[in-house]
């Protein structure tokens, strides 16, 4: 095998950093894992998911974890409903039959990112996660690596695979080439409780998902095991708009005058979500990697998901690009076809960058439609081809 007395570094503990650990240690690599948090728990996990046949669920597949899956997901977390801005609902999936299964490519089962990030944990070897690891940098030391973590201490590594998120430490080892913004700025965060904070919205969800258009911004929340909801706000603002708005997004009531400003003519439904004093909100403009992308293989150093073809939410790859990126990586890493690692990295690397360049301009297609006068219309349409009620 390649990477036969090789130890591997995979930096950040996501779930395309965690499938490829468990894909590798399968085949009898020594991997470790360096995620920043301070441990599992140190902080709330983001929305829900929902994983795709051909991508993340065929991760989960070769990974020997479809099972635990599906003892997992939520079944009827994928259903939506969609609604305009005065909550208005005009496409309903609670009204429709259950349709689809497991091996159905259009079956989309939901799972919350909490616990989808525990079962990879769990079915790691002891050890394999090194927790408090904030990478600070990495020098080449002969033929591999030595990493150097914020908190002081150092580990060797003979390959390393950036899983490191949007904000890469590792990407500029490979390229220069940045991000460009995608004209829209997300207003993301969580009400806890959502049965009493949110008690209105809380029933629309029906345990699933709202997506509402109107005035060219998009509101999604979705429902999460735990009771609580998570939400994410779409408005076209300029780049630096967080920064320069002034608005202190840990305080309740600057956010809540913010949304009251940007959402105007918006039911009051949506002020729930502002409601408790507990909701934090965190600002996130959007950023896509340009879709011509490319940079020279190397030996002893590649990229997986937001890391390698960041891109915004609005198409549902993000997670199942990562976990296909994880499962095709490490096919090619531990297969007998490729002479050499940095053969296998650059053929894992040519498919991977054709791959995401397409989810990504089909996800720039879309952030503009959802953003649009007519978003709502078109998504009537590409959900369920209905005539909008008058």
């Amino acid at each position: 095998m390649l990477l036969q007395n090789k130890q591997v570094a995979i930096v950040g503990g996501g779930p395309g950093g965690l499938t490829l650990a468990r894909l590798l240690q399968q085949a009898g690599a020594a991997v470790t894992v360096y995620e920043r948090d301070l441990n599992r728990h140190e902080r709330v996990q983001g929305g829900t998911l929902d994983l795709h046949d051909e991508s993340a669920l065929a991760a989960l597949r070769a990974a020997g974890l479809l099972e635990e899956f599906k003892a997992r997901y939520r079944p009827g977390a994928d259903k939506l409903r969609l609604t305009d801005q005065h909550a208005t609902v005009v496409f309903d999936e609670h009204a429709e039959a259950p349709t689809g299964t497991f091996g159905d490519a259009a079956f989309r089962p939901e799972i919350d990112r909490g616990p989808l990030r525990d079962m990879l944990l769990d079915c790691l070897q002891p050890g394999t996660v090194v927790w408090n690891s904030q990478l600070a940098s990495m020098q080449p030391v002969g033929a591999g690596w030595q990493l150097t973590f914020q908190n002081g201490a150092t580990a060797p590594a003979d390959l390393v695979i950036g899983a490191d998120g949007a904000n890469s430490k590792i990407r500029p080892l490979l390229t220069p080439i940045r991000p460009f913004y995608s004209g829209v700025t997300v207003v993301e965060g969580t009400v806890f409780d959502s049965a009493r904070n949110a008690p209105r919205i809380h029933e629309l969800l029906a345990g699933g998902k709202i997506f509402a258009l109107a005035d060219s911004k998009t509101l999604v929340v979705s429902a999460k095991g735990d009771g609580s909801l998570n939400f994410y706000t779409g408005c076209k603002t300029a780049e630096t708009w967080a920064h320069d708005s002034g608005i202190d997004f840990a305080e309740a009531a600057q956010v809540r005058a913010w949304f009251r400003q940007a959402f105007a003519g918006w039911d009051d439904i949506w002020q729930e979500l502002f409601a408790s004093e507990t909701t934090r909100c965190v600002p996130r403009p959007q950023y896509c990697m340009p879709l011509d992308q490319t940079w020279p293989a190397q030996p002893n150093l590649t990229l997986l998901g937001d890391a390698a073809h960041l891109m915004p939410p609005y198409a549902g790859e993000g997670v199942n690009m990562a976990m296909l990126d994880a499962l095709e990586l490490s096919s090619c890493l531990t297969s007998a076809q490729f002479p050499d690692v940095q053969a296998a990295i650059a053929h894992y690397e040519a498919q991977m960058r054709q791959r995401s360049s397409a989810v990504a301009a089909e996800t720039m297609e879309q952030t503009e439609a959802l953003h649009s006068p007519g978003a709502l219309e078109y998504l009537v349409g590409l959900f369920g081809g209905h005539e909008m009620p008058e």
